[in-house]
């Protein structure tokens, strides 16, 4: 059986290496330290400004129950973490548990495409990102994405109804 990373690379078409090549400071500044807290607002900003104004109206209901300046914090507060810089989402919300915090929605091979695609566009219109960097991290944001489409794919077939449920409520099964 394959893992979720293995499942990531092969869906994203990005292996595991690259994808965590920004942990690879190679003797220089992280990445946080690299681009700056702004950059990743900017980042996060323009992002959810084309992820809210999709002309797909099943993309933007995935993110229909989400208030888009708490994506926007939610997101660049992750980067920010993950790229090295302060804990600022964990000292907010905890683990990020991506899987979980995901679980809830339709996340799917072409919700990942069309997020890609927003990032893509976010990422080559942020001006304070060398292109060193936008490799790296549109390599780790290509295989987060299946990554998390794995995950979710994962626990919603761990999913079973419990003997004691009523309705369709399900019970992980692991």
């Amino acid at each position: 059986m394959q893992s979720l990373q293995e499942k990531a690379a092969e869906w994203s078409g990005v292996e595991t290496t690259l994808a965590f090549a920004i942990d690879d400071n190679g003797g220089g500044a992280n990445l946080f330290q690299k681009l700056g807290l702004q950059t990743f607002i900017n980042l996060s900003t323009n992002f959810y400004d084309r992820v809210y104004n999709d002309e797909e109206e099943w993309f933007r209901s995935i993110f229909g129950k989400s208030k888009k300046e708490e994506a926007i914090q939610n997101q660049y507060e992750f980067l920010v973490q993950r790229m090295g810089g302060p804990i600022l989402y964990s000292q907010r919300r905890g683990h990020p548990a991506l899987i979980t915090r995901h679980g809830a929605f339709d996340v799917t091979h072409e919700a990942a495409e069309r997020w890609l695609h927003h990032m893509q566009q976010a990422l080559d219109s942020t001006s304070d990102i060398d292109d060193d960097s936008k490799i790296k991290l549109i390599n780790f944001f290509r295989h987060t994405a299946y990554f998390l489409v794995a995950g979710v794919e994962s626990r919603n077939q761990n999913q079973m109804p419990c003997k004691n449920a009523s309705g369709s409520h399900p019970c992980k099964n692991f």
